[in-house]
C-alpha cells in the first residue's frame, strides 16, 4: 500500500487509513470479526488505524485486535466528545480522563495522534482544550495533536497553528475545503487525515434517499451534482469517489471505515491505482462549482 508523508510530523502514513467508528457502532460487531476486517489490512500494508472516545466499544475491540501488532500502526483516537456523542466535555480534568481511558482500552502507554473531536471555535478560543493536548504531548501521552472537525472551526485550528494534524470531511459532495481549510493546511504542513472520502456512498440510495439522516445530507447534494461516475456500477463509481479524495495533494491518508471482512482489501485496491486522471478530478471539481449551494457547509 502506497506511504505519504503525514505532513511536518516526518511519520511515514497508508494513503488508505482504517476507521472504528462503524466498529463502534455496531452491536453485532465480535473480537473475531475485527480481527477478520482488521488483522488482514494490516498484512496488506495498513498503518494508520483511527478511533475515538466517542465510538462506543471502537477503542476496546481495536485495542484486542492489536495486541502483539500495535507497533505496525500509527494510532490515531480523539476526545472530547464522548460516551456514543451523547455528552462532550472540553475540561483539563474531562480531556486527561478520556485519554486515560483510551490508552487502557487501546492497550498502549502512548497514541500517535490525539485530536480534539469536533469542537465549535467557542471551544477552541477559550484555550483550555489546546493547552491540555499541548501538555499531554508534552508528557509523552501522545506525539502529536490534532483538530478533526469542519468549517469554520476547522479553519480557526489550523490558522491558530497549534496543531500538528487536520481531520476534515473531503469527498466529491464536500468540497468548499478544498477552498478553505486545505490551502491553509497545506502551507502550514500539517498532516492532513480526509474523513467520510467516499461521501458516504450515499448515491447508492436512489431516487427515494437513505432511511439512516447521517447520509440524507449528501444524498440530497449528490442528487444536485449528478456526477456521471455514479451511474456506474457501485464498485467502479465507490473507486472514482475515493481516488478523487486522494488525488488532493495536501491529503496523507483516507480513513475508510467497515465492519465486514474483505470490504477494506477492496477499497485498498482501489487506492492502489493512484490519483485520478487530472481530466476527471477538474470535471468533478467543475461540476462543483457549478451546481453547489451557498450552504453547503462541512459536513460533521
Amino acid at each position: 500500500m502506497e506511504r505519504r508523508i503525514f505532513g511536518r510530523t516526518g511519520i511515514e502514513v497508508s494513503a488508505l487509513g482504517f476507521g472504528g467508528a462503524e466498529l463502534g457502532f455496531d452491536a453485532g460487531v465480535s473480537d473475531a470479526r475485527v480481527a477478520e476486517v482488521l488483522l488482514p489490512a494490516l498484512d496488506a500494508g495498513l498503518t494508520v488505524v483511527d478511533t475515538a472516545s466517542a465510538y462506543l466499544a471502537s477503542e476496546e475491540l481495536i485495542g484486542r485486535a492489536l495486541v502483539g501488532r500495535r507497533h505496525q500502526v500509527q494510532l490515531f483516537t480523539k476526545c472530547g466528545a464522548t460516551d456514543g456523542f451523547s455528552r462532550s466535555d472540553w475540561t483539563a480534568a474531562g480531556l486527561r480522563g478520556q485519554l486515560e481511558r483510551s490508552l487502557r482500552a487501546l492497550k498502549t502507554d502512548r497514541v500517535d495522534l490525539l485530536q480534539l473531536h469536533s469542537c465549535s471555535v467557542g471551544v477552541l478560543e477559550r484555550g483550555e482544550a489546546i493547552e491540555t493536548l499541548e501538555a499531554l504531548k508534552r508528557e509523552g501521552k501522545t506525539r502529536f495533536i490534532g483538530y478533526s472537525g469542519d468549517g469554520e472551526a476547522a479553519v480557526w485550528a489550523v490558522k491558530s497553528g497549534r496543531f500538528d494534524a487536520l481531520q476534515t470531511s473531503i469527498n466529491v459532495a464536500d468540497q468548499r475545503v478544498l477552498d478553505e481549510a486545505l490551502p491553509l493546511a497545506h502551507a502550514a504542513s500539517m498532516g492532513v487525515i480526509a474523513k467520510r472520502p467516499i461521501a458516504n456512498v450515499a448515491w447508492r440510495h436512489g431516487d427515494h434517499g437513505p432511511a439512516e439522516a447521517y447520509h440524507s445530507t449528501y444524498w440530497r447534494r449528490l442528487k444536485t451534482l449528478d456526477f456521471p461516475f455514479t451511474r456506474r456500477p457501485l464498485g467502479e463509481a465507490v473507486e472514482t469517489a475515493l481516488r478523487f479524495t486522494l488525488s488532493q495533494p495536501c491529503v496523507a491518508t483516507a480513513i475508510v471505515g467497515t465492519s465486514s471482512p474483505g470490504r477494506f482489501s477492496q477499497n485498498a485496491e482501489s487506492a492502489a491505482k493512484g490519483p485520478l486522471p487530472a481530466e476527471e478530478v477538474d470535471a468533478i471539481r467543475a461540476r462543483w462549482r457549478e451546481r453547489s449551494g451557498l450552504d453547503w457547509v462541512g459536513q460533521q
